[in-house]
C-alpha cells in the first residue's frame, strides 16, 4: 500500500532522513520507533508532502505521489494525526470533527461516522459545544483522531498520539487505535512508547540519525538486545 525507496530528506542542507526504505501493507499495523531527531516525524510529513524530497520515492497504492497536493492525498484515503494534534481551537469540538469529512459529500454517512466517534469518544459527545480549545491534552487528541475517523481512511499516520498524556489515557488511545485498526485501516504508528507500539504493531522499524537501523516482526524486535538496552529501558 505504501512504499518508500531510497528516501531522502534535508533542512537547510543537513540531511535528516538518509536512504530510507519502508513499506507498509494493506491492513498492517507498522510501528516507527526511535529517539528524537531521529528522523521520524519528518519521515510522515515527507510522505504527506509537508517537506520536499532530496531524492527517492513515495509510492501509495501503486501511485507516485510526488507533487500531489494534501488535499488530493485526503481524498485518497492517506490522513496524518500529527504531533500536537492540530485543533482549530476557537471551533466546537463537533466543527472540528467535521472539519475531517470536508473532502465526503455523503451526508448520511458522515453523520453516521459521527455518532461512531461519539460513542468511542462519549466525553467528546458531553462537550459537542464546547471550543476545542478548552480540552484537556488527551480530550484534544481524542479530538484529533476522531477527526481523522472521518475522513475515512485507507491509510493513517499517527505521529506520537500519546506525547504528553496521562497513563489512563495512553491506554485509552491505544484501546482506539486498535479498534481503528480492526475496522481494516491501514496504520502507521510513530510512538514515544517503544514497548506499547511493538506490543501493538505487527512489524517495526528502528530509525536513528535519519537512518534505519532494525526491522522486522514486532515480536522479535521486543526481545532484540539492541531495541531493549535502547528504547525499552533494560
Amino acid at each position: 500500500m505504501l512504499e518508500l525507496s531510497d528516501l531522502d530528506v534535508s533542512y537547510g542542507g543537513i540531511r535528516a532522513v538518509r536512504h530510507l526504505n519502508l513499506h507498509v501493507d494493506q491492513g498492517e499495523l507498522v510501528a516507527l520507533i526511535g529517539a528524537n531527531g531521529a528522523g521520524k516525524s519528518t519521515t510522515l510529513r515527507a510522505i504527506c508532502g509537508l517537506v520536499p524530497l532530496a531524492g527517492g520515492q513515495i509510492r501509495y497504492l501503486g501511485a507516485n505521489l510526488a507533487g500531489q497536493p494534501v488535499h488530493s492525498l485526503v481524498r485518497q484515503g492517506l490522513v496524518m494525526v500529527p504531533e500536537g494534534r492540530g485543533i482549530f481551537p476557537q471551533l466546537s469540538i463537533e466543527e472540528n470533527l467535521q472539519m475531517g469529512a470536508y473532502s465526503r459529500h455523503d451526508r448520511a454517512a458522515i453523520a453516521q461516522d459521527l455518532e461512531r466517534v461519539y460513542v468511542q469518544f462519549p466525553r467528546l459527545a458531553e462537550r459537542r459545544r464546547q471550543t476545542a480549545g478548552t480540552l484537556s491534552g488527551g480530550e484534544q487528541q481524542m479530538l484529533a483522531m476522531g477527526r481523522a475517523v472521518l475522513s475515512r481512511p485507507k491509510l493513517l499516520l499517527l505521529d506520537e498520539p500519546t506525547m504528553g498524556l496521562a497513563p489512563i489515557m495512553v491506554e485509552r488511545i491505544f484501546e482506539v487505535v486498535r479498534e481503528i485498526a480492526r475496522e481494516g485501516v491501514t496504520i502507521l504508528l510513530i510512538e514515544q512508547n517503544a514497548r506499547l507500539a511493538l506490543e501493538l504493531s505487527q512489524r517495526g522499524y528502528v530509525m536513528e540519525s535519519g537512518e534505519l537501523i532494525l526491522e522486522g516482526p514486532s515480536q522479535q524486535l521486543l526481545h532484540d538486545p539492541k531495541v531493549r538496552a535502547a528504547y525499552l529501558g533494560e
